[in-house]
């Protein structure tokens, strides 16, 4: 799954809608100061996100998340939930 746009809100969230026609909101303060996401601390920097052509966000200095572990922390799904054809086919191997 990709995303295909990101919207910065306030308090370091972000308005997300994947490509499957999925949207919401996702909680990524939870980040914020940690290792590399510290540059979130700067003015204006979480303000710079963007997606990839890979359908991921990231912002200046080469960070980025997974749109998957996005996609299971919007919907609450598990990664079996959101992978159930991978679940079946390691299944049936």
């Amino acid at each position: 799954m990709k995303i295909t746009n990101a919207t910065p809100l306030p308090g370091f969230r972000l308005s997300l809608r994947f490509d499957d026609g999925t949207a919401g909101d996702v909680d990524l303060s939870g980040y914020r100061g940690k290792g590399v996401f510290t540059v979130w601390d700067e003015p204006g920097v979480f303000e710079q996100v963007s997606v990839t052509q890979l359908g991921a966000v990231e912002w200046p200095g080469e960070i980025d998340l997974c749109p998957d572990a996005l996609y299971q922390r919007l919907t609450g799904m598990t990664p079996e939930e959101v992978f159930l054809s991978l679940k079946q086919s390691v299944a049936h191997a």
